[in-house]
């Protein structure tokens, strides 16, 4: 079917999807520029919307198999549950997009950006995820079997994934927090800390494996317009004991106190960004703001 195209707005329909209901969702939002996209439950399949911007959407257990989505913006985009199999999200971005327990198999995925995404108990078997970046994204039973993340980019990455000799690890480089799960021979194995760096490595990765209890203290500045990092609106740190992580800030009462903001961050639920900075950034920081505050009377 002929699509929309807006390209100025971002609405852009390339082609439509064969099902009248899905079909006509698609116009109409195309139609009402300040709209986000809601067709959670819809059959989108074989739909065209490459390019376009997606952020925000409702997309529950929306079924986009075999669409083409290549550059979409799924930026805070709500994908539970959604069947996206055997679709091509070649470059899209997926920032903080939920898609626990969506069906990802033999989805295409290379050079998509994944920072800070959810995919807990999401079935990516066989999916295709070359070059694609995957910063702080939670993997928690992520099934891997048989995908490609060849050149993929980890960053304090939440790796609790189920591998198996099928996995392609090539060029997979960056930080994990395990440990994940390998399958073969009718059994699933737990594997973390060195015993996870030798399997993936020897498989062509440079991963490093984050031991939860050696990470000592971390400071992080909020930052903003005018609020660069050497001048932040806060600094925030995440510290840890026997393991379990505590985060605090550091507040006008002059003390670190408990925070929720890296956590809500985590999950997509605060949009004020942050920077990762140094110990002695983070003591001038306190330093100046309680040089400020005690001078007021």
């Amino acid at each position: 079917m002929s699509g929309i195209r807006d390209e100025g707005g971002r609405r852009v329909v390339r082609a439509l999807p064969k099902d009248a209901e899905a079909a006509a969702a698609l116009r109409e939002w195309a139609g009402l520029p300040d709209a986000l996209l809601a067709v959670p439950g819809l059959d989108l399949s074989a739909a065209d919307l490459s390019g376009a911007d997606l952020g925000g959407g409702m997309l529950a257990e929306t079924v986009l198999q075999d669409a083409v989505l290549v550059g979409t913006d799924f930026y805070r985009a709500h994908l539970e549950g959604a069947v996206l199999d055997g679709a091509d999200l070649t470059g899209a971005g997926l920032v903080k997009a939920v898609l626990d327990d969506a069906s990802l198999r033999r989805t295409k995925l290379d050079g998509a950006d994944l920072g800070s995404a959810e995919l807990s108990d999401t079935d990516a078997r066989q999916a295709s995820l070359r070059g694609a970046g995957l910063h702080g994204t939670a993997l928690l039973g992520t099934l891997f079997q048989g995908a490609d993340l060849t050149g993929a980019s980890l960053k304090e990455t939440s790796f609790g994934a189920v591998v198996d000799e099928h996995t392609v690890v090539q060029g997979l480089s960056g930080s994990v927090y395990g440990p994940m799960t390998v399958e073969g021979d009718g059994r699933r194995d737990e594997v973390g800390g060195r015993a996870m760096e030798l399997w993936l490595n020897g498989r062509g990765a440079d991963v490093r494996v984050i031991d939860p209890d050696a990470r000592g203290i971390t400071y992080y500045a909020k930052i903003g317009d005018g609020y660069p990092r050497s001048s932040p609106r806060g600094v925030v740190r995440r510290r840890f004991l026997d393991g379990v992580s505590y985060d605090e800030a550091f507040t006008r009462n002059l003390r670190w106190e408990a925070t929720e903001y890296l956590r809500l961050y985590e999950l997509g639920h605060n949009e004020v960004d942050h920077v990762e900075i140094t110990e002695a950034e983070a003591d001038a920081f306190v330093a100046a703001v309680t040089a400020k505050l005690g001078e007021q009377p």
